[in-house]
């Protein structure tokens, strides 16, 4: 199975479906991502927080897949953005991951209260520089971070990773990114598990026409959005079911049925606030 590639504004190509290791637990994080790596996944995104780099640098050494074949991100945190610290953040995560260089690296949450997220990302444009990842983006950001991002320092991210699932679309932030070359990245496309998506008869009803999972028709209306998305799971039977959704196809009607499960009034959310960690 080839997976749909989606080329970023810095020219780097990224495979559209990843495996994300999000609250996977570090003496998991190897068979978690050495199972998902046999199953065909070539793109894994981890970050410093997550306490596990080390295990998917090990997976990573073990599979024997060409560097070249793998696209890994990974992301500052909060507490890594002042002075120099973001150098020697990643330096850390490489010598974890054990490998020389990211695909991509990315500013995690904006931290507005500390008002250093621009100083952050200028320190991954110097890491671009030093060949240290190829290409950099942030998380979390809303429009007036990113707006501030590009103004004060002309570059514009590849990538924005935001919590994106049918309940909680961040209209405003997509339609910024769709104007200004960036990508969205869907962490949390299910949903976390925190709603009944599953249950809503816009996913039920298309899951039974095409024969498919609940999960793999909301991951389906992901791939149609041309969001990039890394459905979660350490189970590798569900890892078997979220990889294989290529083949399903949404008519117009199933894909508007899925857009309109958003409430627009941010109710939907069910992570926290960007301007609310700190």
């Amino acid at each position: 199975m080839t997976i749909p590639t989606v080329t970023l504004n810095d020219g780097v190509s990224i495979p559209q479906l990843g495996y994300g290791v999000f609250l996977v637990p570090s003496e998991d994080a190897e068979r978690a991502v050495t199972e998902a790596l046999e199953i065909g996944h070539r793109h894994i995104d981890t970050a410093a927080i997550y306490g596990n780099e080390a295990g998917v640098g090990a997976a990573i050494a073990k599979s024997g897949i060409p560097r070249d074949e793998l696209f890994i991100t990974t992301k500052l945190w909060n507490d890594r953005h002042d002075g120099d610290e973001p150098n020697a953040a990643i330096a850390e995560s490489l010598e974890k991951l054990a490998i020389e260089q990211v695909d991509l690296y990315l500013v995690h949450w904006p931290t507005p209260a500390k008002d250093n997220y621009v100083h952050a990302f200028s320190k991954l444009i110097e890491l671009r520089e030093q060949g240290l990842t190829r290409s950099i983006g942030v998380s979390n950001f809303l429009v007036p971070h990113l707006e501030r991002v590009v103004a004060e320092t002309g570059v514009t991210p590849s990538v924005n990773q935001i919590e994106l699932h049918p309940a909680y679309q961040q209209r405003d932030v997509v339609a910024w990114a769709a104007d200004h070359g960036v990508r969205i990245e869907s962490w949390g496309p299910l949903g976390q598990g925190k709603y009944d998506l599953f249950g809503t008869p816009a996913v039920a009803e298309a899951a039974a026409a095409h024969g498919k999972t609940p999960a793999q028709i909301v991951i389906a209306w992901h791939l149609h959005k041309g969001n990039i998305v890394f459905p979660k799971s350490v189970r590798k039977e569900r890892m078997i079911e979220n990889f294989d959704v290529f083949g399903v196809s949404l008519t117009d009607a199933e894909v508007a049925a899925i857009d309109a499960l958003d409430p627009l009034d941010g109710s939907g959310r069910v992570g926290t606030h960007p301007n609310d960690l700190n």
